[in-house]
């Protein structure tokens, strides 16, 4: 398969879980997170989804379109090591959206499971991550993804 390719299904799944999120979320109060913001445009789609509600937005180094850079009350820089474990949100999330796989396996399953463990604490009992890597978080469900996504292309999970 081509980079193309792969970068399009990647996309694709990214986008066909976070509606799928949307609708289970629907009646859960809370605010979402993005991990990474990279060019922004899944923060984009994220603020489409859920206009009514705060997204919180972390990321080490900001490089995003313009129109897609949250405002200094949403946006918490820094490494996600230093960020995570720190943030102080105005109520737990109902949704946390991480797109932050590098395609080194090594490195991507230290921080998945530095996630898994860091990010229970800023989410709802009955939250959602929705993550490109397996965080493999304890004691939560994985939920079934969108059709025609591809086993471990990308995750849903319920607190």
């Amino acid at each position: 398969m081509s980079r193309l390719d792969s970068f399009i299904r990647r996309m694709t799944a990214q986008r066909d879980c976070l509606n799928r999120a949307a609708a289970l979320i629907a009646d859960i109060p809370g605010p979402v997170l993005e991990l990474g913001l990279g060019n922004g445009r899944t923060y984009d789609h994220l603020r489409t989804l859920f206009p009514e509600r705060e997204v919180f937005v972390f990321e080490i180094k900001v490089a995003a379109h313009p129109d897609c850079i949250p405002d200094a009350d949403h946006l918490l820089l820094g490494d996600f090591r230093d960020t995570v474990p720190r943030a102080i949100l105005p109520s737990p999330a109902a949704l946390v959206h991480a797109d932050v796989g590098s395609g080194r396996p090594k490195e991507d399953g230290e921080l998945a499971r530095f996630l898994g463990e860091h990010l229970q604490p800023l989410l709802r009992p009955d939250g959602l991550i929705v993550c490109d890597q397996d965080l493999a978080p304890q004691g939560w469900r994985k939920q079934p993804l969108p059709q025609g996504i591809a086993p471990d292309r990308y995750h849903i999970y319920q607190r």
